[in-house]
């Protein structure tokens, strides 16, 4: 920065005449500090040699470096706790900031490029596309993502959970799509791959054990916190993110996968292979098809299998939904086997149920067949309860409803009737004229009925009021006492004499 000479001046005066120090002259003409130095330097005056006392650090520096060295993920509160116990007085800030400048830092680590044969190793793992409403239901939408690790062929599926049916779902239908299977595919730790892990030491998902030796291939976790192993998926599903499902328009999860699997033909294998950039992925995977191993003639059962018991109503609980069974069946432990398109109800090896599976969340899915089996055998149950209470209380209506059923009568409009001869004249009454109409060959509600009604004209009494009482016991045997009508007699005379007075 050029400055004129009366500056220059200005500053040779401050510094020689009032003995300012540069800092001082800096802020007083507005300049920066390096100015004033040069001017002074240029004068021939010495650079000012600044003295620097010695930091209260200082004493416990060799302490620190050693404790980091050997610790040296140590916090900065811990280490300072250590050194206020030897003596130290400064602050905690400056304490941090020192510690911050000392800590070792850890070397950059350089990956080798994993190379792999044809057909050896396939790389899977799941990615999280938020969430799809089904009714009030909200449920997860998972990607399933497989990548051969040769060609980069990418095979995607969308699921509603990432529980163990849908795993290996995906990974049926990604060796039906490739029409073979890798030598090997790479875990992430995942609960459905890996149960426990200690070091080295791997305990792999029995169920997914049983499926790789259905399979033929070899599972293999990736290392802990190491992700570059497993960077071909990893690095598939961010691009399925970004350039297939953002922006993408679907009406269900079945469409969604119809376009996911065009996707997969189309534009991903449109793309250069990374290996050899001269071919596009779809021709190296055709060189890589032949490499895999051959498919068994028979595939892996995949369906959901659950135990459920049984309640005292004939539904059995699947997946946030009721799917009825027999009514025999209540109170017992069945099987439920499932597809993501049937759910099948088992006892033992018999099916005993088969719905369609919803994925809505509190609906009863319900087989028709069932409930009117059930509400027969309830009526049925209504009929039977309603004879014990008829030949309870008429006895002779027991031998009635023997001989109504030799003629044909329809026994269950017989005991309706009866009942509701039974409610409006009582029980020794009702008796009394099933025998008359026994006696007369006549096994018949209006045999019974005219019976009673003679009875009552013979009585001189008016007829009953029918009543409709409910089934409930402690009201059809409820006792009611009259009150007394003498104050309305008192009444009705006290009226009288009051007209005759006037």
């Amino acid at each position: 920065m050029a400055i004129s000479a009366e500056l220059e001046a200005k500053i040779l005066r401050y510094h020689h005449v009032e003995k300012w120090r540069v800092g001082t002259i800096a802020r007083q003409l507005n300049v920066h500090h390096s100015v004033v130095t040069r001017v002074l330097t240029q004068a021939g005056i010495p650079k000012a040699q600044f003295t620097t006392r010695e930091s209260i650090v200082a004493p416990f520096m060799g302490f620190i470096i050693e404790t980091l060295e050997k610790y040296p993920s140590l916090t900065a509160s811990r280490l300072y706790d250590m050194v206020r116990q030897r003596g130290y007085k400064g602050g905690v800030d400056h304490f941090r900031y020192v510690i911050s400048l000392k800590r070792p830092r850890p070397y950059a680590e350089a990956y080798l490029r994993l190379r792999t044969l044809p057909g050896e190793q396939a790389q899977v793992d799941w990615g999280h596309f938020g969430h799809l409403e089904i009714g009030n239901a909200k449920r997860p939408l998972m990607a399933f993502v497989m990548v051969l690790s040769y060609s980069r062929k990418i095979f995607l599926q969308f699921y509603l959970d990432a529980r163990m049916a849908n795993f290996l779902r995906g990974h049926e239908a990604a060796f039906n799509a490739w029409h073979g299977v890798p030598r090997v595919l790479l875990y992430d730790n995942l609960k459905s791959a890996v149960l426990e892990r200690r070091g080295d030491a791997v305990r792999f998902n029995p169920v997914l054990l049983e499926f790789a030796a259905h399979y033929r291939f070899e599972p293999r976790p990736v290392a802990v916190a190491r992700g570059n192993e497993k960077g071909r998926v990893e690095r598939s599903i961010r691009y399925v993110r970004d350039n297939f499902f953002a922006a993408r328009e679907w009406k269900n999860i079945e469409d969604l996968n119809h376009q996911a699997i065009a996707w997969c033909d189309r534009q991903t294998a449109d793309r250069l292979c990374p290996e050899d950039k001269t071919q596009t992925v779809g021709d190296v995977f055709k060189q890589e098809q032949s490499t895999l191993i051959r498919l068994p003639d028979n595939p892996y059962p995949t369906h959901d299998r659950e135990e459920v018991r049984i309640g005292k109503t004939p539904y059995a609980r699947f997946d946030l939904n009721d799917y009825s069974v027999p009514h025999t069946h209540v109170r017992c432990t069945v099987t439920v086997c499932a597809t993501l398109s049937n759910v099948s109800i088992l006892d033992g090896a018999n099916i005993i149920a088969t719905h369609k599976r919803s994925f809505d969340k509190g609906k009863q899915i319900e087989d028709e067949s069932h409930l009117q089996t059930l509400a027969a055998i309830k009526k049925q149950s209504r009929q039977h309860r309603g004879q014990d209470r008829l030949t309870h209380a008429a006895p002779d209506s027991f031998t009635l409803l023997i001989q109504a059923a030799e003629r044909g009568y329809k026994i269950g409009s017989i005991v309706s009737q009866l009942l509701r001869l039974l409610d409006d004249y009582g029980a020794s009454e009702l008796n009394m004229a099933v025998k008359m109409a026994l006696s007369k060959g006549a096994p018949h509600p209006n045999a019974v009925r005219i019976s009673l009604e003679k009875q009552r004209e013979a009585r001189q009494v008016p007829p009953p009021i029918g009543i409709d009482l409910p089934d409930d016991k402690r009201v059809r045997e409820l006792i009611i006492h009259p009150h007394s009508l003498e104050s309305y007699d008192q009444l009705h005379t006290h009226l009288e004499n009051k007209k005759d007075d006037n």
